[in-house]
């Protein structure tokens, strides 16, 4: 039920606007949110590679209506690779199909990505398209696979698939077979149980079953979890396979566990930290609190203490 609220509380207009304007609003999302400016999310970057943590910027927001909308969220992204090529960080961007346009134009968005990705090539980045709910699914991978196989960008455009959906197994190999790079998530959207697994305790054996599939696949891609129990699975199959831990990354959300990110990259494995930032915040916290609403207890603790 708590999920359910907090998926529901995502879409809520009235709570959104009046949340994103209100200082006690910024005050709880700073958990999760890097700030609301791109210097303030470059600074974050900073100190995660000082930690030996790669990053993941991404510039909140998403299902924008008119093409100058679209065109300003782009240049967010294009500011954020040059800052990353002049100040050398070990960071790459995600960018959300529908910030670019997806919504009422998706040729518009396939193009404005592949600026982007066409700009992070040339300094040697990535970027990472990011899944949305499930009428993007088959969308984004198409979206995906056509700007992948344009020149000069096989190996710098990758995308997410969720784990609670039926039909991952399948796009994961679809994927891999490209020599595409996925980010494997639980996945954080209401979706049917025509779809999705409706219970956790299968989401979770599809996801194992899936992030052993990727780690043996052959191409780099990034296990989105923060599950201890899962992390403590992949790294008796890396022992038990004779996998080696550059084969792929753990990756994990700001704000969340930063105790076993830090001991994973301690330990050898690659760990990378997706860092959100900006105005439009809302959405994406909710859904952090939807994911697991224990969340939401820990952060009342912490708001009280302060």
């Amino acid at each position: 039920m708590l999920r359910s609220g907090f998926i529901a509380l995502s879409q809520n207009r009235q709570a959104r606007a009046f949340s994103e304007r209100s200082t006690l609003g910024r005050r709880m999302s700073s958990r999760f949110v890097a700030g609301m400016s791109v210097a303030e999310a470059l600074d974050v970057a900073q100190r995660l590679n000082e930690d030996g943590i790669s990053v993941s910027l991404d510039s909140l927001g998403e299902s924008v209506l008119t093409e100058h909308e679209a065109r300003a969220g782009a240049g967010i992204y294009h500011q954020l690779l040059d800052a990353i090529g002049s100040r050398g960080l070990n960071a790459n961007v995600s960018v959300k199909l529908t910030q670019m346009g997806m919504d009422f134009d998706p040729n518009l968005a396939e193009r404005i990505v592949g600026e982007i990705a066409h700009h992070a090539a040339s300094i040697n980045s990535f970027v990472r398209i990011d899944m949305e709910g499930s009428a993007h699914t088959e969308a984004t991978i198409a979206i995906t696979e056509r700007l992948h196989a344009l020149p000069g960008l096989q190996g710098r455009v990758g995308t997410v698939l969720q784990a609670y959906l039926y039909r991952t197994e399948r796009d994961a190999k679809r994927l891999t077979d490209q020599g595409i790079r996925i980010r494997l998530c639980k996945g954080a959207y209401k979706e049917p149980a025509s779809l999705a697994f409706p219970e956790k305790s299968d989401v979770d054996e599809s996801y194992v079953s899936l992030m052993k599939q990727l780690s043996t696949s052959g191409t780099f891609c990034g296990m989105a979890t923060h599950d201890e129990r899962i992390i403590d699975t992949m790294r008796r199959f890396v022992a038990e396979q004779n996998l080696p831990k550059s084969a792929f990354e753990f990756q994990m959300l700001y704000g969340v566990r930063r105790d076993l990110q830090r001991q994973l990259a301690r330990e050898g494995f690659g760990m990378r930290v997706y860092v959100p930032f900006g105005t439009e915040w809302y959405p994406y916290f909710m859904r952090r609190l939807a994911e697991r609403p224990a969340n939401a207890l820990f952060l009342a603790k912490n708001f009280l203490k302060n």
